[in-house]
């Protein structure tokens, strides 16, 4: 393997979706990851800890996955770029410091590579079951970013898309893969490294002794200090001001957390990504994500080839949830179908935003496989009478 200057392995490679997020988080300027090793996430930084050395980084296997999604929020108040990588059950462990670094507006990254549950489990065969935990894991009022890639060319590109929302941002935002989309093998395209948008940190310009780590911008953001430059900051979980410094009033309570919501949900139209095809003029339309697209896009050509009137509506971005798109196509077809590898989660989502104009039809599967594009088929066909 041959490397530019930036760690970019540039041009066409043969890569699974693990060892493609790799090269995006690298390529995207990641060089810290502490992690521990939980299937099928871990080729992610088996891959990261040969390559990283070379371009000056570090990788820290470190004792269990609380060690690991602490540890990485370290690196990110010291001056990296950092993430780490794990599955459902390493994922449960990492939902208090996940509240951390929504709380004290850490960028950084964590990658889910979805396994089935609950517990164990099935450690390697796929599942999508960690759609609702993602968005409501930790405790409290918060917002985050979520990004489902449904091949290994996704999960470079939307890696490097994850690194600068986190910096846009300054919020974690998660990579959900799952099993199959982390262990299939295709052709990923790295594009040289003058070539891809990454997002520098925000450092701020203002001079320590007047600088207020946590006062946002017009943004709703704020800049982050220089480590080593003589800022002397407070970083906590609790409740704080514009300093950092723990208020327990309700009126600082209310405003903080307005604002570490306010920020995601005041930029969703930028932040939202989604695939659209023929939603114009269709009966039906099948909502889906990650693997399960995939197998999705077979039932969907199947049913046209019927003469069925499908559109299709592919979840990038899983959080924020896109419901303005969902709530302007309930307004035009019959129904929607969603299949998951999960007994019922985005799909709640979609009957939200629906509000009723539409009738929406779930195609569940506990997982350990994906679903056969005939199931989906059967339930498209049924709600298009």
């Amino acid at each position: 393997m041959h490397a530019d200057p930036a760690g970019v392995l540039t041009g066409s490679h043969f890569l699974d979706g693990d060892h493609a997020c790799c090269e995006g988080a690298l390529a995207a300027g990641a060089r810290f990851s502490s992690g521990y090793p939980i299937t099928p996430s871990t080729e992610v930084v088996e891959r990261f800890a040969s390559r990283v050395p070379t371009v000056g980084g570090t990788f820290i296997q470190m004792e269990d996955e609380l060690a690991a999604s602490i540890t990485l929020q370290g690196a990110v108040w010291g001056g990296a770029k950092a993430f780490t990588v794990t599955s459902g059950p390493g994922f449960s462990l990492m939902m208090e410091h996940i509240g951390l670094a929504i709380m004290t507006e850490t960028p950084c990254v964590f990658v889910d590579v979805q396994r089935g549950g609950p517990s164990t489990g099935l450690p390697t065969l796929p599942a999508q079951g960690d759609m609702m935990q993602v968005r409501w894991g930790s405790h409290g009022d918060y917002e985050i970013i979520a990004l489902c890639p449904n091949s290994p060319q996704e999960c470079f590109d939307l890696t490097v898309t994850a690194f600068n929302y986190s910096e846009q941002y300054r919020v974690p935002v998660f990579v959900m893969m799952d099993e199959v989309v982390g262990h299939m093998t295709e052709k990923v395209v790295i594009p040289p490294a003058e070539q891809i948008e990454v997002t520098p940190r925000r450092y701020t310009t203002i001079p320590p002794g007047e600088f207020l780590a946590f006062e946002p911008k017009d943004d709703l953001v704020p800049d982050m200090p220089r480590t080593g430059e003589g800022y002397n900051v407070h970083v906590t979980g609790l409740t704080h001001d514009n300093r950092g410094y723990p208020d327990m009033t309700p009126a600082q309570q209310d405003k903080l957390v307005k604002r570490l919501c306010n920020k995601i949900r005041q930029n969703v139209d930028k932040i939202t990504l989604y695939e659209a095809d023929q939603i114009e003029g269709a009966d039906v339309a099948v909502v889906s994500y990650g693997i399960t697209s995939r197998v999705a896009q077979r039932a969907i050509d199947l049913a046209r080839d019927k003469g069925i009137k499908v559109g299709k509506f592919r979840l990038i971005t899983a959080w924020p949830f896109p419901e303005k798109q969902i709530a302007e196509i309930a307004a035009k077809v019959k129904a929607f179908v969603v299949p998951e590898l999960n007994l019922g989660q985005m799909v709640r989502e979609v009957e939200r935003a629906a509000a009723g104009k539409a009738v929406v039809r779930h195609v569940p599967h506990a997982g350990g496989s994906v679903h056969k594009p005939e199931d989906i088929l059967q339930a498209i066909m049924e709600v298009a009478r």
